[in-house]
């Protein structure tokens, strides 16, 4: 089978498209056919080794896919041949066919396509955990979304919505505005041609922020915990702009205003009966069309280089996908 492999840190140039050997479904495991893959920012980061996991070599880059189910090894239930199903594995994707623990895989109504399906894990279910496990987002409060037009920030524009919050999108050009404020967005920030703390600052009125949920970094977030109003809570997602940035803590003390970290693979791992339950819930919306998951591009396993590419230099609204 094809498989786009990693044989060392490298530039998504340097990736090889292979043949490899068919997997096989070990005891405790199911072997999906994948239909479509989905690529996240930090797919740029794992194989130049800058993230902080770092897989074996060679290892294949896409951490999300959704396919159907060949076969199962010893030990499966509630998964068989033939189901539609998706998941998430931090790495690995990129090829025809996976072989992964069968208590991983969450199944997907016919109403929901594998493309939509596909992108659904990292980004909606990192910013359901964020605003409703680490900010405890509550209706009627006001959320600030920086890089809005990406895959988390357009997750965040809608799990907000249907949380019940005031949406302002922050990006970096009017298209990607656009682009927020038709997937719900109330207000929107172009933070390439007006200052950010400014902008926040009149659009949080007297109460200020409540929420910021940055996977930014960089320059941007210092005006955005300025932002906050009184007892905000600032959510670090990650560091699309490269820079891990350095807060003066006398801003947390002066609004006590909590800064909260995200680290949504890690509370997978610790409670995946809960990551399962949350699963569910957004399968559901998505098939409602509550979520959009909408996907900017597809690409053949070939071209997994234009498509690294295009996400690095942030030319994407919502997810890329490759289809096997």
């Amino acid at each position: 089978m094809k498989a786009v492999l990693c044989t060392h840190f490298c530039t998504p140039a340097e990736l090889e498209l292979a043949e490899i050997p068919e997997p096989t479904a070990g005891p405790g495991e199911a072997l999906v056919r994948i239909k479509a893959a989905a690529l996240n920012f930090f797919d740029t980061l794992i194989i130049a080794g800058k993230y902080q996991h770092k897989p074996p070599f060679p290892f294949s880059p896409a951490a999300e896919f959704a396919g159907v189910v060949e076969s199962v090894g010893a030990g499966v239930t509630g998964i068989a041949p033939g189901d539609r199903v998706m998941a998430s594995t931090g790495w690995g994707a990129a090829r025809e066919a996976v072989a992964v623990p069968a208590h991983q895989l969450v199944k997907i109504p016919d109403a929901l396509d594998f493309d939509r399906a596909a992108g659904l894990t990292v980004t909606y279910a990192t910013t359901l955990y964020a605003l409703r496990e680490r900010a405890a987002l509550k209706p009627g409060e006001t959320l600030a979304v920086l890089g809005a037009s990406g895959g988390t920030g357009l997750a965040t524009i809608e799990i907000g919505k249907i949380m019940g919050a005031r949406v302002i999108a922050c990006a970096s050009s009017d298209e990607k505005l656009i682009f927020a404020r038709a997937h719900g967005a109330d207000e929107t920030v172009n933070y390439a041609t007006e200052d950010l703390r400014n902008a926040l600052k009149k659009l949080g009125g007297e109460r200020g922020i409540d929420v910021v949920y940055d996977p930014v970094g960089g320059p941007y977030a210092e005006p955005a915990v300025r932002s906050l109003g009184w007892e905000g809570r600032y959510l670090v997602v990650g560091f699309a702009a490269g820079e891990i940035p350095k807060l003066p803590l006398n801003l947390v003390l002066l609004k006590s205003c909590d800064i909260r970290g995200v680290l949504w693979g890690s509370w997978v791992r610790r409670e995946p009966q809960a990551q399962h339950a949350m699963m569910t819930q957004i399968v559901e919306w998505a098939a409602q069309g509550k979520l959009s998951a909408h996907v900017h591009a597809v690409y053949p396993l070939a071209e997994i280089a234009s498509a690294l590419e295009a996400i690095a230099d942030r030319k994407v609204m919502g997810k890329i996908v490759l289809r096997p």
